[in-house]
C-alpha cells in the first residue's frame, strides 16, 4: 500500500472515530498562534519518512493504538492507592473519584499478595501497611462499598493470589448486581517478574503458570471485558533495570506467557486482546518516549510474525504506566512533584492507556490526601493546560526520537534473542541471567550516583539541611488487631460445611487438570479466607525457591 493510500485509509479511520465532533481534529493554535496540525504524517508532512513508521493506530503500532490517541478521550487517570482497613481504603477511592480520577488501581498489603491471612504469624506486623488487608469476600465487600462496578474500571495490583482476588471482586459485582460480563479492569497476575526483580511468589514456575492460563481460558467465556494479565516492566525497571532491558525483559515474558496459552489449548486471537503491559516512566524524558514506542513496534511484531496474531487488537500493545518510584527522594521531597511531572509527560507524549502519578512524600510514608491531590493534579494540568494531548503523535519525525526508538528496538530484540537462546524467559529465569543483569544495571547506577557522574539534585548536588518530616500518614498498630478481630467475627457466622465443601472440590480440582477459577470462585463465595485458599493451593502445589544469584 502507498503512503497516500495508507494517509487516504487513516483519515477514513479518524472519521469513523470522531463522528459527532469533528472539530476535535481541527488545526490548533499554539499560545503563539502558529497553526498546528493534529497529526503529523509520514509521506506527507516529512517526505522520506520510513513507511514502517506507519500511522496512528495502525500495524506496527509505533505512534499509537488509537487512530486520534487523546483526541478521543484522555487517558485513564487511575491512582494506585490502599492501605489499612479496606474502610480507610473506601473512604480514599471516594475521595479520588470524587476529585476527578476515572479509575481505580488497588494496593494490598504483603500478607495479602504472599497469601496469608491476618492471623497468620507471618502477618505480623505487616497488617494494612503497605496496602489493604483483604483476608474474605467480606472486606472486598467494604472495600467497593458503594462504588458502582459496571460504572468503574479497577486495576488491581496483585499477582501470585491474583486469580483469588479476582474472583472476590466478581462476587462483590454479583452481590451489586452488576455480571461478570459486564465489569472492566486489570489484574496484574504476573508471576515472572515476581520470581526476577520483586519477589511476591507462591508456587513454582510451572504451577503459577498454569493458574495463569485458567485464569486466561476462564476470563475469555465468562469476563470478557476484563484484562487477565499486566506484564509489568515496572518492577522490573524499579529494581534497577535499564530502559532497554525494561522493554526486552517484560516482552520476552508476554512471549512465555503467550507460548503457555497456547500449548494449554488456546488459539492465540481468543486471548491476546485482552493482554495489557505496565511500564515505569523514569527521568530522561525522551528516552523513556521512545522506549514506549519501541515496546510497541517489537510487540506488534512478535504478535504477527511469531505467533501469527491476525486480530489487530492482539498485535496492540495498550499498556498503563507508572511514575518511577525508584527516583524519589526523601531529601527535599517537594523535588518530586516535578520529577514526577516530567515521567508523567513522557508518559502522554508516548502513548499510554493509563496512568499513576507518584506522591511527593513517598519516598518517607504512604501519601497524604494532599500530597495525593497535587499527584492527580498534575496529570490534568497535562492533559488540560499543557497541550501536549492536543497533537495526536506530538513527537512523530523527531531525529532524536526516532534514532533512540530504532536503537532501543535493536538492543532490545538482542535480548530477546538471548533468552530465546536459553530456553525462553522461565529457563533463563530459573539460570538467572535476567537477575543477573538487572543487579549489574543497578550497581553501575548507584556507582555513577556516588561518583557525581549522575547529579540527582538534593542528593549529591543542590544540598540543604532539612528538619525531620512531619504530617506523614502512618498505619495505626490497631489496625491488625482491628482485621484480626473482624476475621475471627466472619468466621464464626459463616458456614463452615459448605466452606470445607467448597475447598475440597477446590482441592481435587487442583490435583487434577481441570480449570480452577469456577472452584476459587465457589470458596469465596462461601467466604472461605484468600489464606484458606493459597494454603489448600501450597500443600498441592508446593513452594517455590529462591534462585540465588553470585
Amino acid at each position: 500500500m502507498s503512503i497516500s493510500d495508507s494517509k487516504q485509509k487513516w483519515n477514513e479511520t479518524v472519521a469513523k472515530n470522531i463522528a459527532g465532533s469533528p472539530e476535535r481534529m481541527d488545526p490548533f493554535l499554539t499560545t503563539s498562534n502558529i497553526e498546528m496540525e493534529r497529526c503529523f504524517t509520514p509521506g506527507f508532512d516529512y517526505p522520506g519518512y520510513e513507511e514502517q513508521l506507519g500511522f496512528p493506530g495502525g500495524y506496527p503500532y509505533t505512534r499509537g493504538v488509537q487512530p486520534t490517541m487523546y483526541r478521543g478521550r484522555f487517558w485513564t487517570m487511575r491512582q494506585y492507592a490502599g492501605f489499612g482497613t479496606a474502610k480507610e481504603s473506601n473512604e480514599r477511592y471516594k475521595y479520588l473519584l470524587s476529585a476527578g480520577q476515572t479509575g481505580l488501581s488497588v494496593a494490598f498489603d504483603l500478607p495479602t499478595q504472599m497469601g496469608y491471612d491476618s492471623d497468620a504469624g507471618m502477618s505480623m506486623g505487616e497488617v494494612g501497611k503497605v496496602g489493604v488487608a483483604i483476608d474474605s469476600l467480606a472486606d472486598m465487600e467494604i472495600l467497593f462499598d458503594g462504588i458502582p462496578l459496571d460504572k468503574v474500571s479497577t486495576s488491581m495490583t496483585i499477582n501470585s493470589t491474583a486469580a483469588i482476588l479476582l474472583c472476590m471482586y466478581i462476587a462483590v459485582a454479583e452481590k451489586q448486581g452488576v455480571s461478570a460480563d459486564k465489569i472492566s479492569g486489570t489484574i496484574q497476575n504476573d508471576i515472572l517478574k515476581e520470581y526476577m526483580a520483586r519477589g511476591t511468589y507462591i508456587y513454582p514456575p510451572k504451577e503459577s503458570m498454569r493458574i495463569i492460563t485458567d485464569i486466561f481460558a476462564y476470563c475469555k467465556d465468562n469476563v470478557p471485558k476484563w484484562n487477565t494479565i499486566s506484564i509489568s516492566g515496572y518492577h522490573i525497571r524499579e529494581a534497577g533495570s535499564s530502559a532497554v532491558q525494561e522493554v526486552a525483559f517484560t516482552l520476552a515474558d508476554g512471549v512465555a506467557y503467550v507460548d503457555a496459552a497456547i500449548k494449554a489449548g488456546l488459539e492465540v486471537d481468543e486471548f491476546a486482546p485482552r493482554l495489557a503491559f505496565f511500564f515505569n516512566a523514569h527521568n530522561n524524558l525522551f528516552e523513556e518516549v521512545a522506549k514506549f514506542r519501541a515496546a510497541r513496534r517489537i510487540w506488534a511484531k512478535i504478535m504477527k510474525e511469531r505467533f501469527g496474531a491476525k486480530d489487530p487488537k492482539s498485535q496492540m500493545l495498550r499498556f498503563h504506566t507508572q511514575t518511577a518510584g525508584c527516583t524519589l527522594t526523601a531529601q527535599q521531597p517537594d523535588n518530586n512533584i516535578m520529577r514526577v511531572t516530567i515521567q508523567a509527560l513522557a508518559a502522554v507524549l508516548g502513548g499510554t492507556q493509563s496512568l499513576h502519578t507518584n506522591s511527593r512524600d513517598e519516598a518517607l510514608a504512604l501519601p497524604t490526601e494532599d500530597s495525593v491531590r497535587i499527584a492527580l493534579r498534575t496529570q490534568q494540568v497535562i492533559a488540560y493546560e499543557s497541550g501536549a494531548a492536543d497533537s495526536i503523535d506530538p513527537l512523530a519525525g523527531s531525529f532524536l526520537v526516532e534514532s533512540l526508538t530504532d536503537q532501543i528496538e535493536k538492543a532490545a530484540l538482542e535480548y530477546i534473542d538471548k533468552i530465546d537462546k536459553l530456553g525462553g524467559a522461565v529457563e533463563a529465569i530459573s539460570r538467572g541471567f535476567q537477575q543477573k543483569e538487572i543487579q549489574d544495571s543497578a550497581y553501575a547506577y548507584q556507582k555513577a550516583i556516588e561518583k557525581d557522574e549522575l547529579i540527582i539534585v538534593g542528593v549529591n548536588k543542590f544540598t540543604v539541611k532539612e528538619p525531620p518530616p512531619t504530617g506523614l500518614l502512618k498505619v495505626k498498630e490497631e489496625v491488625e488487631i482491628f482485621q484480626k478481630k473482624s476475621l475471627g467475627e466472619m468466621k464464626a457466622g459463616r458456614n463452615d460445611a459448605a466452606v470445607k465443601i467448597a475447598l475440597a472440590d477446590l482441592e481435587a480440582a487442583a490435583k487434577s487438570s481441570d480449570n480452577l477459577m469456577p472452584y476459587i470462585l465457589a470458596s469465596v463465595k462461601a467466604y472461605a479466607t484468600l489464606g484458606e485458599i493459597a494454603d489448600l493451593l501450597r500443600g498441592v502445589f508446593g513452594k517455590h525457591t529462591e534462585t540465588v544469584v553470585l
